[in-house]
């Protein structure tokens, strides 16, 4: 453990015990010694989004001056449920008064330079947090001498629902002022500003996507890795409706005013009690999605879809890893109780919605299910992360994840995460990946860790570019280097933009079925 400056205090059993003190740019905090790391938890990297500020940009934290207890985690987001997203919201731990908008740190050397790598979790714009045990960074920091740095951010309607009166995207804002946090007090922490690499998941990783394309986030960071990349971005309008139908569900204006006496837990609540499919006619291929949120294209903070900005060159100088797992939507269907139930009618009404020209033909052995599987599959996420790597006009990098979780998932999405850190134990991950890591697991995940870490300090993750052969790392017992797997979906979806998905229509409150 290497300049872990400390300051002596009497533990809660009354033993002395030895903590590191950082000083951050707002005031000094003290962390805890774990191992070979000093872990700090809970930093206020703005202030708490609530009264006045709840549905507004991020602002600076109060200063404070005596040094900041970072032992535990701060509060975590209000948190919403949608069955059929198969996302569990977590209620603890419970507001300290530092509110939601904290981040975490683990390091080994506090005098150091080392690259930092900033995660950003996913939970379909609806769930998450930063002290989610799978979000542990200290085996991965471990692994290639990084700084490991969390955080949380809005979800669900504060984070993301479009009200009038608020800023929209305040859960990017939140991630843009975790990471303008990262650029300031990183050398604190033994971190190197100028080697700042951005990865997360899922939702995480449409946060980091959104990101390259958002003037505010320039120069923030280096380098980013973007895992299962969501393809729906929204219309200001479309959102407006959405976030009416919720407020609507309280009984409630889609106001600042109206909707800032309405609880986060009773709108959390009416979140949950809104089935997408219900609103075909007006909200379109939108409401085939499994979360009623997603970032919006409002010109302002975001200002273009990210493949149209990486297209005319936005983030250029950015290096990007990015891809997919083989069966995204595996478990989206087991969420919703769907598998071996989806029906030929079903899938027509999917096919018609969201395909490209010749799906059937291009998949004549398929059965409904599978196609229907396959197609939301590459709709919701292969094919926006294939599309990303293809647009983006600097470095690229894909993958696609192959290894099957445990029962009839497949490699399913998110299965990839608990490899990404290491932390191959925990009631999620057992879900997914049985109850006891096997070797298989354990060499795969330190595999993946010495790509992403190797990537985070410039050498590159150890695979050629992406190029006009489709260079793809494959990630499965035996990870080779080959053409893309999932060709025959690309060649049919090379024509599609992934556009800002627009409102059908405003005018009516009829509500239509995609079953």
């Amino acid at each position: 453990m290497d300049n872990l400056t400390a300051q002596p205090r009497t533990g809660s059993a009354g033993t002395p015990a030895a903590r590191p003190v950082a000083t951050t740019s707002y005031g000094p905090v003290r962390g805890t010694i774990e191992g070979d790391f000093a872990v700090f938890r809970g930093i206020p990297f703005a202030a708490p989004p609530v009264g006045d500020l709840r549905f507004a940009a991020p602002r600076p934290p109060v200063t404070w001056a005596d040094v900041l207890d970072a032992e535990v985690f701060g509060p975590i987001p209000a948190q919403a449920e949608v069955p059929s997203s198969a996302v569990a919201p977590r209620r603890e731990p419970v507001d300290d008064g530092r509110g939601c908008l904290t981040a975490n740190v683990w390091t080994a050397d506090l005098a150091g330079r080392r690259p930092v790598l900033v995660w950003v979790y996913g939970g379909g714009y609806l769930a998450g947090s930063s002290a989610d045990s799978g979000y542990d960074g200290a085996v991965l920091a471990a692994e290639g001498g990084v700084v490991v740095v969390t955080f949380n951010y809005r979800v669900g309607v504060e984070g993301f629902g479009q009200i009038a009166g608020a800023p929209a995207n305040r859960g990017l804002l939140d991630q843009v002022a975790a990471l303008e946090w990262v650029r300031d007090n990183a050398a604190a922490f033994g971190g190197d500003p100028e080697q700042v690499t951005v990865f997360g998941q899922s939702a995480g990783s449409a946060g980091i996507a959104a990101l390259l394309a958002m003037p505010r986030a320039a120069g923030l960071f280096r380098r980013a890795i973007a895992q299962s990349v969501p393809g729906t971005f929204v219309s200001p309008e479309l959102a407006a409706d959405v976030m009416a139908t919720i407020a609507a569900g309280v009984g409630a204006e889609p106001t600042v005013e109206g909707l800032s006496a309405i609880s986060p837990e009773a709108l959390a609540k009416a979140v949950g009690a809104l089935d997408l499919r219900e609103y075909a006619d007006r909200w379109g291929a939108f409401a085939y999605g499994v979360t009623p949120f997603s970032p919006v294209v409002d010109g302002d903070v975001l200002p273009a879809t990210p493949w149209e900005a990486l297209r005319n060159g936005a983030s250029r100088d950015v290096e990007l890893i990015v891809g997919h797992t083989r069966d995204e939507f595996r478990k989206m269907l087991a969420g919703r109780g769907m598998l071996g139930r989806v029906t030929e009618r079903m899938t027509e009404d999917a096919l018609s919605a969201l395909a490209p020209e010749g799906y059937r033909a291009a998949f004549p052995e398929a059965t409904s299910e599978q196609l229907y599987e396959t197609l939301h599959s590459d709709w919701l996420f292969r094919m926006p992360s294939a599309h990303l790597s293809r647009d983006h006009t600097g470095r690229s990098f894909r993958y696609e994840f192959v290894l099957e979780a445990a029962g009839a998932l497949g490699a399913c999405h998110g299965v990839d995460v608990a490899l990404t850190f290491g932390n191959l134990t925990g009631p999620l991950v057992e879900k997914l990946l049985g109850p006891q890591p096997n070797a298989e697991l354990v060499r795969l995940s330190a595999t993946m860790r010495k790509a992403w870490t190797a990537f985070a300090r410039g050498e590159g993750p150890g695979w050629p570019e992406f190029d006009d052969a489709g260079t793809t790392w494959v990630i499965g017992s035996d990870p080779i280097v080959r053409s893309y797997p999932e060709q025959l979906s690309a060649n049919l979806w090379a024509g599609h933009d992934f556009p800002c998905l627009p409102l059908r229509s405003s005018a009516s409150g009829r509500k239509g079925s995609t079953r």
